[in-house]
């Protein structure tokens, strides 16, 4: 990750920036800008670029071109869909570049790397979970959060060590020794960063995850007679129990003040009229 420049041949970087401005056009046209209107998700959006900034400059390597980082990309996907997350991981590799830590010939190549593989890989493994497996808040954090950031850090990897194999920079049986293997040790610490994010997000604040449901991960699943299974939101629990709470102090309350004046009627003497017995009466 993070090639330099000069790494690669002046063909592999002509054909990176042809890709590169392809698949920045489509992000750029598909990307749900209205969302950014919002000032929470804005400052969101905003604050995930900063952090991973930070977090990309956080990275080990012994060789041009083998260097090693957390990538963020499951995360920023979940949040903002695969088109935003694209171009904020961009403006992440901007950042990055602009403070001397990647090339800018070289930014295409990285971009399609680090951006598009992480975010293609989160997305696809994000819809196959959507359509394989039950809609389950569990089933969201560990295999939307957790191991879909594995994967999607290893396939970057992947392509990586292929590329370079490719372009001739390293040979295959040195990167399958002393480079790739370190992804899975990098898997585990994404993952275990993404799952985290994701379980945050999903239990304080769901409504910054894009494809986060209230209704269908926090409601209780219900069944009635002649119809289908359906899930019923918390909040009818809870207006059922305020309502249930009213009515008994409702009822009380008549009870108490009942008993009260008959406590009153009985202590008055009998002999006394029906106006000297009720003064608020007029």
């Amino acid at each position: 990750m993070n090639l330099p420049d000069g790494l690669l041949g002046s063909g592999w970087l002509l054909l990176s920036w042809m890709v590169f401005v392809g698949v920045a056009l489509l992000a750029l046209r598909r990307a749900p800008w209205p969302v950014l209107a919002d000032g929470a998700r804005l400052n969101a959006f905003l604050a995930t670029i900063v952090a991973l900034i930070v977090l990309w400059h956080l990275q080990a390597g012994v060789k041009p071109g083998l260097s090693l980082h957390l990538l963020g990309a499951t995360v920023f996907t979940l949040c903002f869909g695969w088109a935003l997350a694209f171009i904020g991981l961009c403006l992440v590799l901007l950042g990055v570049g602009l403070n001397g830590f990647a090339g800018w010939q070289s930014f295409a190549i990285n971009a399609l790397l680090m951006a598009g593989v992480g975010v293609a890989v989160s997305h696809t493994l994000h819809r196959l979970v959507d359509h394989l497996l039950p809609r389950h808040m569990f089933v969201y954090i560990f295999c939307k959060g957790f191991f879909a950031a594995a994967l999607a850090v290893i396939a970057v990897g992947l392509a990586a060590c292929t590329l370079l194999v490719l372009a001739g920079a390293y040979d295959g049986d040195y990167l399958a020794a002393e480079y790739l293997p370190y992804f899975l040790l990098l898997g585990f610490s994404e993952a275990w960063l993404s799952g985290m994010m994701a379980t945050l997000f999903a239990v304080y604040r769901p409504d910054l995850l894009a494809d986060f449901d209230d209704v269908q991960f926090l409601g209780k699943k219900v069944t009635s007679a002649g119809e289908g299974d359906g899930y019923c939101e918390i909040d009818c629990t809870r207006n059922s129990t305020r309502n249930s709470t009213r009515n008994s102090t409702r009822n009380c309350t008549q009870n108490s003040a009942a008993n009260s004046t008959d406590k009153y009627l009985q202590s008055i003497p009998n002999g006394l009229a029906a106006d000297d017995r009720f003064p608020w009466r007029i």
